[in-house]
């Protein structure tokens, strides 16, 4: 026990010890520490105190002298209205004033402050410290900044009206642009959706088809004219002959029927009506249904006229052309509102051998020596044998002729920057209408028209001399063989110009619904759809099943 004791007491007293010598070091270093400090002073003292005192005098001086900070100010300002006036003439050149004095004297005034700014006497103000920075020189930078300053608010001032005059013009500019985009895509729209109402079938037209057809499957014997011998009227050249080359099986009947009507001798008429395999039946039926006071009425079909193939009718040999199919088939809606102009001549029917056979009717009746080809959009309004009477003077195509001014002249159809056009045709020779057109076909087959349609429409495979369609190769094929008749014979426009006079139309001997507003669909202008459609034969009844005209 008193060993335990004696040991503890040991161990204290070596602590102590330890703490003793600890706190003996730590004293040391203190002394030596303070011993150094003064020693280094001391010879700061000794060899450099007037420096000392000067940096400690030249950071103070910095700190609370004036001059410094009306320099650093001053310079603050003179960079502020420099990029303010280079804020403006930037501003100027983006609402196109680049030839506006504005845009000079802002230019100017940025590089004025560039330059009194980069001057040496100035420069060096910056450059300089506190103590050496000349009050005198400092004034006078200050008064030139002040100057240029008191120009530049002037100019701003000054500008300010012209620059908000120039932003609402800009704006309106942009206005202007933006809306004349949307009209030109509302016109192509437009222009696209009325060719497509145009050009579709109604519902109560291909409703008469259906049923007119299924009338003629049900009832063969009562429409079927083969085996039978012709009607020698069909072919009897003293007799007045029409021909008609339509897929519209109301349209042409209101042909015949208007002409009928107004015909003072209808037996002595004789209208051959040429439709497609798929509407013969239909067309059949139609002009079985009634009796047209003693007129004769013919109904075929292209394929009936086995002339009609690819080897010898250039149209169907382009109609086997790839390109020319991908030109119609493949067109998709983004291409076809592309050139307003000529989007209508993307229809395939322009290529349509029905649409051409105009320009074989030498061949189709061979024994006729004259016959009047009427469009199925026209309706008769008063006889038509004066026609026959008039002297052709050894002339091909009597027609009316639509030029006034510089209007419906050659040049509008043609492409006259071809060699072939320009050197053959006058740009400035006056175009006449299909519709109601007169031939002479014995001078047609003197003159060889179909043979020269056939060299100019080879020529034209790729689209080069004219658009399609086919009033420019009739102008072409008939340019020096048509004959000008009145112009009281034949009146157009009734499908696309509302301000035709009603005296005009009714002085007329035909009128015609050119144009894409056609009298038996919604979109047919009223003023004028009742001269149509009080010849449709409302009392038949497959004509009421179909509700047509409602």
């Amino acid at each position: 026990m008193a060993t335990h004791r004696s040991s503890r007491s040991g161990i204290g007293v070596s602590f102590r010890l330890l703490g003793s010598a600890v706190s003996l070091a730590v004293f040391l270093c203190l002394a030596v520490s303070i011993l150094f400090t003064s020693h280094s002073h001391s010879t700061t003292d000794s060899h450099g105190i007037s420096n000392v005192g000067s940096g400690r005098r030249s950071v103070l001086a910095m700190k609370s002298d004036p001059l410094k900070s009306r320099l650093d100010q001053i310079r603050k300002q003179a960079d502020d209205h420099r990029s303010l006036a280079h804020a403006y003439a930037s501003y100027a050149r983006k609402l196109k004033l680049e030839n506006s004095k504005l845009v000079r004297i802002f230019a100017d005034l940025s590089r004025n402050y560039t330059d009194l700014i980069n001057k040496p006497s100035y420069r060096a103000l910056s450059e300089s410290d506190s103590l050496s920075i000349d009050e005198a020189t400092l004034r006078l930078f200050e008064k030139e900044v002040k100057e240029r300053i008191k120009v530049t608010r002037q100019v701003i001032a000054e500008a300010k009206e012209s620059f908000d005059n120039q932003l609402k013009i800009q704006k309106l500019k942009d206005t202007i642009f933006a809306v004349n985009e949307q009209l030109t895509k509302a016109k192509k729209q437009g222009a696209f959706s009325s060719l497509i109402a145009a050009k579709s079938i109604p519902k109560s037209l291909h409703c008469l088809a259906m049923r007119l057809m299924e009338e003629r499957i049900a009832h063969p014997e009562k429409y079927n004219d083969e085996g039978k011998p012709p009607l020698p009227e069909l072919e009897d050249p003293k007799l007045y002959h029409y021909a008609i080359f339509s897929d519209n099986v109301v349209a042409a009947s209101v042909v015949v029927n208007s002409a009928v009507k107004n015909a003072k001798e209808p037996w002595k008429h004789v209208f051959h009506v040429v439709t497609d395999k798929m509407n013969l039946g239909a067309m059949q039926v139609m002009f079985k249904l009634k009796d047209y006071n003693g007129a004769h009425i013919e109904v075929k079909a292209v394929e009936d006229y086995k002339f009609l193939n690819s080897s010898y009718v250039p149209v169907l040999k382009q109609l086997e052309s790839a390109n020319l199919q991908k030109f119609y088939f493949e067109n998709k809606l983004e291409n076809a509102t592309k050139d307003t102009t000529n989007m209508k001549f993307r229809n395939p029917k322009y290529l349509s051998i029905l649409n051409h056979l105009r320009f074989y009717l030498p061949e189709m009746y061979p024994k006729l020596h004259r016959i009047l080809f009427l469009d199925d959009d026209i309706v008769v309004q008063k006889d038509l044998t004066g026609l026959w009477k008039i002297d052709m003077d050894g002339k091909v195509n009597g027609a009316v002729e639509t030029c006034f001014g510089s209007f419906h002249r050659y040049a509008q159809y043609m492409n006259f920057s071809h060699p072939l056009i320009k050197e053959k045709f006058n740009p400035k020779a006056c175009a006449w209408a299909y519709g109601m057109n007169f031939f002479d076909l014995d001078a047609w087959r003197r003159e060889k028209c179909t043979e020269e349609y056939h060299y100019w429409q080879n020529l034209n495979e790729n689209r080069t001399l004219w658009k399609l369609g086919t009033l420019p190769p009739g102008l072409i094929t008939f340019y020096s063989t048509t004959k000008p008749l009145d112009k009281s014979w034949h009146v157009l426009g009734l499908g696309y110009n509302p301000s035709i006079s009603m005296d005009e139309i009714q002085s007329a001997a035909v009128v015609h619904f050119n144009g894409n507003m056609k009298p038996w669909l919604d979109i047919a202008m009223t003023q004028f759809k009742p001269l149509w459609t009080k010849h449709v034969d409302y009392e038949l009844e497959f004509v009421q099943a179909c509700n047509f005209g409602l």
